[in-house]
């Protein structure tokens, strides 16, 4: 088969070049934490002349069993196997979970994969790895029962940070938080939005500070308010440093939904109809409600002039 490639069945994957290497996990975000484990896949496949995958699962297991309360995703699936591609993995295989799967019993988790994928060789997870009905399998009984089915089965520790160990539960907290430097700093990259850039009222223009407008509504929503951010048109390969609000507008708008406006400190910005990406650099303030236009304005003044020195000194 051709790779790179993201497949959603293991009867797509055939013809493979050489001996498989696959890492397994849900992979939000693909953390730091995470590429530890993918990246040991990768390396160990280029290194012996075989492919290097990732399993990963699609919708996440919190929308199967507790679909009022799911775990809010850091990246749609899209963009994960975009980021899983860009990590050097030739084959993303993107499981659908349903009940069916989970019920599965963990003893025959390696002996299926093996039957699945007759070319795998060796199997890379993070070392708190859950898998097969009620979570009951842990990295020892695939140890086991890789080894039982002829399988390498590759245990990679936790990273830590600061002490604490990098997971996807903890980069939503701080997201949420507005912590976007140590966003940035578990995911390895700077956390972005990307979308269409829509028509707007055109209120930042009457005041001095014409914005770009996403109407972008991510899984797990950040913290509403004001960020440096630096963004570029889809497909172009430069940077421009900007100034981006995110959140409800309460000084000029009510019950609308969260809105991603961005202004360009240096040219005219992108016109309506083109994609753009966003990524957010430094949080400087939580969102609020001002008592009119001009105080509005003044405080626009003074954070752009934050943004530009931190934008500047990096």
């Amino acid at each position: 088969m051709k790779l790179p490639a993201t497949v959603d069945r293991f009867e797509e994957v055939s013809q493979l070049a050489g001996p498989l290497h696959l890492a397994i996990g849900m992979f939000d975000g693909v953390h730091l934490g995470h590429m530890a484990v993918i990246e040991s896949a990768v390396f160990s496949a280029a290194r012996t002349g075989g492919v290097s995958a990732v399993l990963t699962f699609d919708p996440h297991p919190s929308q199967v069993f507790r679909p009022e309360n799911p775990t809010r995703l850091l990246l749609p699936i899209r963009r994960k196997c975009g980021r899983l591609h860009a990590a050097g993995v030739d084959l993303v295989i993107r499981k659908n979970f349903d009940r069916a799967y989970a019920s599965l019993e963990a003893a025959d988790f390696a002996a299926r994969l093996k039957a699945h994928l007759p070319l795998l060789q060796a199997v890379y997870v993070g070392e708190n790895f859950r898998f097969g009905r009620a979570r009951a399998g842990d990295v020892s009984l695939l140890l086991e029962t890789g080894r039982a089915a002829g399988l390498d089965v590759i245990s990679v520790p936790r990273l830590r940070l600061n002490g604490l160990p990098i997971s996807s539960t903890r980069i939503r907290e701080e997201l949420q938080l507005g912590a976007i430097d140590r966003v940035n700093e578990l995911l390895g990259y700077n956390y972005m939005a990307e979308g269409t850039v829509a028509e707007g009222a055109a209120l930042g223009r009457t005041i001095g500070f014409p914005t770009m407008n996403l109407p972008w509504q991510p899984d797990c929503l950040p913290c509403f308010g004001v960020y440096s951010v630096r963004y570029r048109q889809a497909g172009q390969p430069d940077w421009i440093p900007a100034i981006a609000n995110y959140g409800l507008r309460p000084t000029v708008t009510a019950g609308e939904p969260p809105l991603l406006e961005v202004h360009a400190l240096e040219g005219d910005g992108v016109e309506p109809g083109k994609d753009i990406e966003v990524e957010w650099l430094h949080f400087l303030r939580a969102e609020r409600k001002f008592n009119s236009i001009e105080a509005l304005r003044g405080q626009i003044t003074a954070d752009v002039e934050v943004a530009q020195r931190l934008l500047r000194d990096g």
